[in-house]
Parts: structure tokens; sequence; C-alpha cells
């Protein structure tokens, strides 16, 4: 299948969606969870038929020998899960167009799950009474049909594809409730681009997983890098407090073929895989500023003191409880402590994190000091459906190179976007590369800069000739040697820039050095800004600069008649 087929394809699954909207009797913000119970219905029914020849040969073959085995067994082996008769996808679209259409949607799932005891309570059964309305009880036969037209011969790693494309529209659709479960895609890609996560048997923690994207996009990484790497060798453990969100995540794993662990629960007062030093990687995009967590519950929590405790504050009241006013610092602190030796960690922050001051500062000065940070990036302000706000990635690494121990990275990427709409940005594929590159340049790897520029000429011919040759550009005017180098208003490597004395005490701190800018992680105070030559002489410029001077005194001039005559005219109308 084409890329543009495969565009056609999900634009007409799409198209399922505006028929629920138009005709079911659900709120707006439910209809994602029968759509996406459909496409796991289609994945689990085409999965079966692309074995079915496979598994009917095993069968036969050992059938009544010694080594015979139920051909349950086999479809387990073979596909991850035993499909039953009656969850045939065939058997329930050729079913009649009536109300009990629904009812044959539920008893499939409800068979699905107890034959495969993992997919217990995972699958939305009990949704589709209300896609049989009284006034048009073929709605959902309509729907049915449209996932029936997924060719059977498609590749099943594209379902995990179309699976995270409907998280991702039912996403925006949902605007800030969205933002609770699902990452934008292009977000979690380049965060997985700059921490290449390593095949292998690895163990990868998501404490705040929403719908599991981290994880797959991690996977995907993976077996991009490496053709011959099964995606089942890492290992995922993830926690979500939402319910509705844990069955997304359970279904998106199953989809994409991954392997692990969620498990539903609140981050803050349970840890349900022993995080402490345990995990070669850990992403996660946790909402920010939550409050009202209980300080007595967390404030002895390995996973949230090793560099310091943020500030608990008392409530209002006799009987309030003491509480962190702000856990962001939970999280981050979180998310450190849960590395091992070798481990690495991406994660979203709010902005206000990075320059966060009172424990908080304490905290991310002893986090600076051990070494433990990477990078730093600022990201493009829209990127998210829940917050408009710029949000920047937190990038750790227990094991930097002894060379990079007292720096950091800092990447300021809010002019590195594409729009998607008036309200919604993204990354694009070749965006995510040139930023990912400038921490391969980092770390020293030219090669990958030279095959960077070397796909980009392969590609610069024809149509696209214009649009690689600007890519080209991009990263010969930044980078002209091949080498890092810092670029103003993009990158800029800082040191620490503390001195100690023989005693440990601070005898000097380097002028515009982290210690020196109060310990912020703020990409902006050390990249700095473009200024652009606007072309005008000395002259010019302070001409131009009267005229506008002289606008502003006009429009100042008239808004003051405006008000005196809105003051009359009310005068006027109503007295003193």
């Amino acid at each position: 299948m084409t890329d543009l087929e495969f565009k056609k394809l999900k634009d007409d699954l799409w198209h399922s969606a505006d028929i629920l909207r138009s005709g079911a009797h659900i709120a707006a913000n439910k209809y994602g969870q029968p759509i996406l119970g459909l496409i796991f219905l289609r994945y689990a029914d085409i999965l079966y038929k692309q074995h079915k020849k496979e598994i009917d040969k095993e069968y036969e073959a050992k059938k009544g020998g010694r080594a015979e085995r139920s051909y349950k067994d086999i479809c387990i082996e073979k596909c991850g899960f035993y499909l039953p008769e009656k969850a045939y996808f065939d058997f329930i679209n050729d079913a009649p167009d009536t109300a009990e259409k629904a009812t044959l949607v539920k008893k499939a799932m409800e068979a699905i799950e107890e034959e495969n005891p993992r997919l217990q309570g995972v699958l939305p059964k009990e949704v589709y009474g209300q896609l049989v309305p009284e006034e048009e009880p073929e709605l959902l036969s309509r729907v049915v049909r449209i996932f029936k037209d997924i060719p059977e011969t498609i590749d099943v790693d594209l379902f995990g594809e179309i699976y995270e494309f409907f998280l991702g529209e039912f996403a925006i659709q949902e605007g800030k409730d969205g933002g609770t479960f699902y990452t934008p895609a292009t977000v979690v890609r380049y965060m997985v681009e700059v921490i290449k996560p390593e095949a292998g048997e690895k163990m990868f923690l998501d404490p705040a997983c929403g719908s599991g994207g981290m994880f797959v996009q991690a996977a995907r990484y993976m077996h991009r890098h490496n053709q011959n790497t099964d995606r089942m060798q890492f290992r995922c453990y993830g926690v979500e407090k939402e319910p509705d969100t844990v069955k997304l995540a359970k279904m998106n794993l199953l989809l994409n073929n991954v392997r692990g662990e969620i498990t539903e629960a609140n981050s803050f007062y349970s840890n349900p895989y022993d995080a402490v030093g345990k995990f070669d990687y850990v992403m996660a995009n946790p909402p920010f500023n939550v409050d009202e967590v209980l300080y007595e519950r967390v404030k002895d929590d390995d996973r949230f003191k090793a560099y310091g405790m943020t500030k608990g504050t008392k409530g209002k009241g006799k009987d309030a409880k003491e509480t962190v006013s702000n856990a962001n610092y939970l999280w981050i602190s979180y998310f450190a402590t849960a590395l091992n030796e070798k481990g690495k960690a991406a994660l979203v922050m709010a902005n206000s994190a990075s320059d966060a001051g009172s424990n908080d500062l304490e905290i991310r000065k002893n986090m600076i000091k051990a070494g433990i940070i990477k990078q730093m990036v600022t990201l493009p302000s829209n990127m998210f459906t829940s917050v408009t706000l710029p949000a920047t990635l937190w990038f750790f690494d227990k094991q930097k190179p002894k060379e990079q121990k007292d720096k950091i990275l800092f990447i300021d990427a809010r002019n590195v976007f594409t729009q998607i709409d008036r309200a919604h940005r993204k990354f694009s594929d070749e965006q995510i590369k040139n930023l990912g590159i400038i921490t391969r340049l980092y770390d020293g790897d030219t090669k990958a800069f030279d095959d960077l520029l070397a796909e980009y000429r392969e590609k610069a011919v024809g149509d696209n000739k214009e649009y690689y040759e600007s890519q080209i550009n991009w990263l010969l005017e930044r980078f002209p040697l091949h080498k890092y180098r810092d670029v103003i208003g993009l990158c800029k490597v800082a040191e620490i820039g503390e001195v100690l004395d023989e005693n440990g005490n601070v005898k000097e701190v380097v002028e515009d050095s982290i210690a020196d800018q109060d310990w912020s992680l703020n990409a902006g105070r050390y990249v700095g800004v473009v200024i652009e030559d606007d072309g005008m002489t000395e002259d010019e410029f302070k001409d131009h600069m009267q005229k506008l001077n002289k606008e502003f005194q006009d429009l100042s001039n008239e808004a003051k008649n405006l008000e005196d005559a809105i003051a009359k005219n009310l005068l006027e109308l109503f007295g003193e």
C-alpha cells in the first residue's frame, strides 16, 4: 500500500466518525470508544485470516499425535489471541441492518474477552446500543461496512498507525480533554529521536501513560533502526489513573504488537513496579501544575525525595491537610530516580518549571550538579490540545560522557513547526530529523549528519527538489563544518559554571553560566535571539520610528475623542 493509498484509507475510515456524530445518540466526546473498538475487531479478524492456513496446517499435522495441541493454543501462539466464530467480522457485517447488530458486536467482544483473559474488561462492549437509534437502526451497519472495506491483505502493522491516527483526531476534536490521553505523535517521535532507545531486553516506564503513545513510538523507532528487532524484546510498564484511558492504552499496545502492562493507579500514591533505579527508559507527558497532592503521603517516598523535596502547603480550615501546591517537581524527581545507572528519560513539562523557585530551585540545582540533565528543549506553542503555551522537554542521561558532565545542551525550537490549522501545529518528518541531528552533532556523531544530508540530496529530485534543497541549506547554514556549534536563536551548550576551592566552597561563578543564570533551565536565557537586519540606515530607522509615533498619537487622539463622545451620549440619555 502506497503512502497516498494509506492516507486515502485513513480519510475514508475517519468518515465513520462523521456518520456517528450526525446520527448516534451519544455524547460528542464519547464516539471515539465504539470506533476504536471496531478497529480492534477488524484488526483481530484480518490478523486471524492471514494466519489461518498456517494455524490449520499445524493443527492437522499434530492432530491425534503425542504432540497434539488445541486449535486455541495454536491461534494464541500465531496471532497472540484466539478469535471465536461469533467475533468474525463477516459474521457481524452480514447480519441484517437492524438494532440486533449492536447485540452481535457486544457478544463478539464478550466472547473475545472470555477466550483471552488478558483482554478482560478492555473492549468497549456496552456503548454500541446507542449506535442504533430508533429513527436510523441501520446506522451501526453503515459504520461496520466502512471498516469491512479495509483490505484483508493490509500489513497488520498499519493497524497500529490507523489506531494512532484516530486517537490523534479524537484528541483534536475533544480539545483540552483530549490532551489527557494523547500526546501529539510528532512530539513523541522527536523525544524518541533524542533518547534513541536501543533494541534488546529493555524496561520502559511511563507513569502517566495515557493511551500508550510513548511505548508505541519507541517500539517503532527500534524496529525502524534494526529491521531484525522483535518489538516484543522490550517490555513496557505504564500507569494511568483513568479507567477508560487504560482500555485505550491496552488496545494500543495490542494493535502495535508491543508487550507490556498497564496498571490503573495514581502515580503519586502508588508505585506498582517498584520503580526506583530500575528502568532503562522513562518517557511521559504528565499533567502540569497538579495541586492538592497530600504531602504526608509523598514526603518520605524515595521516588520524590532523592534530590530534595517539594515543600508542603498548609490548607485552610480546621481539618485541612498539608498539600503540595504544585507537583511538577514530584514528576521530575520521579523520572530521574526511576532510571538505572545507564538510563535515559524524556518528559514534557510546563515552561514554568524551568525557572521555579523555593524548594523546587534546590531540587533543580541538585539535579544539575549531579550531571544527569543532558538537554532542554523549548517547544513551539500550540503543539498540544491541552495547552496553547510552549512546553519544555527535559532529557536525562545517567551515563553522560565525561566531557558533557558539567554542561547542558539548550535548544529553542519555538520557531520550528508546521502549521496544521489555526489552532494546531506539529513537527514535519524533516523538522524532527533536523532537530534530532543537533543532539547527534553534540555527541560527536558527524556520520549521522552526513547521512542525513545524503538522504536529502537523494530525495531532492523532481517536484521535491526545492523542498529538500531548503532542508540541506537549513543544516549547512547552521553547521557548515558538519560539527556542532552554538547557533544564536537555536542552540547553545552552557556550563554549570561553579568553580570550587579546595574546601568545596564556591570561589567563582563563570559569566553566563547556568549558575550565573540562577540555575534556570529556560533555553531562551542561553540561546539568545536572532536580530534580523531590516536593511535601514540609521536616519531611515529614525524617520520610520517618528512616523510610527505620529500614527500612534493620532490614534490616541481619535480614541480620546470617541471616549468623550460616548460619555456625552450616555449623559444625555441618563442624566447625572
